[in-house]
């Protein structure tokens, strides 16, 4: 029986051996085998149905999100899993955009489907979320390069029309933005916005595929969004565009939380030579100084004040370990990864035999957390050298240079 006690001394342990190691460049990356991908294909057996429905099985409604559909859709091709991504984008076509998601007649996905009050599945809101959107053209368009299949691409244009025709605005005194969806964020002269929203390496790929497209000068107001709203280096999780200036969120304030660990993800994952990369990192500078301070991650900030509270899960670690090692913090970014170790091989000794150590990620002993897990999977996955992205934004899986003959698996 593993203790908590014998739980904090392995975490020690761990803690101590990666505190003490050589403080190497922080972003070299880990060797990777070109075999599988053993959490994703956890990821896969905990979250992901065979039909090709991603379920969040810690929410009351068992949703499935659009965000979640992309991120596996993601997932999928850094896996060279393309049984899988056409599963997944069948399964979106299908449930979320009624059926009407081809190159032809595109509908954006509606956000969020699960349990409704009767009981029945379906649609639960049928807004669309800008970001889903974004990954999941990104992921057509590099399925497309990487897949050698071209309806891909087809259906990628398709979408990015409709991005362009129904989520991005031109507003005054800034120039175009990504709204985070269609419907309900612009009231008055306030429009709302999510900094998390806008992976930099996925507007670069946009602008290079569309140099017409707004892509590149979103780049930039973004950029502008998350310097000015980040004034103590603690991006928010929402901010507001009034009056010709960013300013706090009406509805939910300046609180930096589970939205807004994404900021750090992003800019963490940028390539170094993209010209935004070091400002817009240096922007988020905060939270690097929180955990040198306290040596945790908080759950939230008060991103004015830079008022802490709480103490992260454990999918902010996984997180923020692409954006430590892009500040070259060896100490912290073995900090990072000490606490995932740890925390897997606590599961792993709690664990029935045929359980993995994702189940370390659980909230309250019930069920993985969705969420912690797909943070993980990003975070983990760069820091292996699994992918990363070039200056234009293109993926660079592992599996298409360093596996030999490189093909789609199911």
């Amino acid at each position: 029986m593993w203790s908590a006690a014998d739980a904090g001394s392995a975490l020690a342990v761990v803690l101590t051996l990666a505190l003490t190691a050589p403080a190497a460049d922080a972003r070299a990356a880990q060797p990777a085998n070109c075999g599988d991908w053993t959490a994703y294909r956890q990821f896969l057996a905990r979250f992901v149905q065979q039909d090709g429905r991603v379920v969040d099985y810690s929410t009351a409604v068992q949703q499935t999100t659009s965000e979640g559909q992309s991120y596996a859709m993601f997932f999928a091709l850094v896996a060279n899993d393309r049984t899988t991504f056409d599963r997944l984008l069948g399964w979106t076509r299908s449930n979320l955009s009624a059926g009407r998601f081809d190159s032809a007649d595109v509908q954006l996905p509606a956000w969020q489907w699960g349990r409704k009050p009767d009981g029945s599945y379906g649609v639960l809101d049928p807004n669309s979320a800008s970001d889903s959107d974004l990954w999941i053209a990104y992921d057509l368009f590099e399925a497309a390069r990487l897949w050698h299949e071209p309806s891909y691409s087809k259906l990628a244009w398709a979408l990015v029309t409709q991005i362009e025709k129904q989520e991005v605005a031109t507003l005054a005194g800034l120039g175009p933005m990504l709204l985070p969806g269609p419907h309900g964020f612009q009231t008055g002269g306030t429009t709302r916005l999510n900094p998390s929203y806008l992976p930099l390496p996925l507007l670069r790929a946009l602008a290079a595929q569309a140099p017409s497209g707004p892509w590149a000068s979103i780049a930039a107001n973004a950029y502008t969004l998350v310097k000015t709203t980040a004034p103590r280096g603690f991006a928010p999780d929402w901010a507001a565009w009034r009056d010709g200036r960013f300013v706090v969120d009406p509805k939910n304030g300046d609180i930096g939380s589970y939205d807004a660990i994404r900021v750090y993800l992003w800019a963490g994952l940028t390539d170094a030579s993209d010209p935004l990369a070091k400002a817009w990192l240096d922007a988020l500078g905060g939270m690097r100084e929180q955990i040198a301070k306290t040596g945790v991650p908080p759950e939230r900030v008060m991103t004015t004040s830079g008022v802490a509270q709480g103490e992260a899960p454990l999918g902010f670690w996984g997180a923020l370990l692409p954006y430590l090692r892009a500040f070259n913090d060896a100490r912290a970014a073995n900090l990072a990864q000490a606490h995932l170790a740890a925390l897997g091989a606590s599961a792993a000794s709690t664990a029935p035999s045929d359980a993995t150590s994702s189940d370390a990620f659980v909230r309250g002993g019930n069920q993985p957390v969705y969420y912690d897990e797909v943070l993980m999977l990003f975070g983990t996955g760069a820091a292996d050298g699994r992918y990363r992205f070039d200056a234009t934004g293109r993926l660079q899986p592992r599996w298409e240079t360093l596996c030999s003959p490189a093909h789609a698996r199911s």
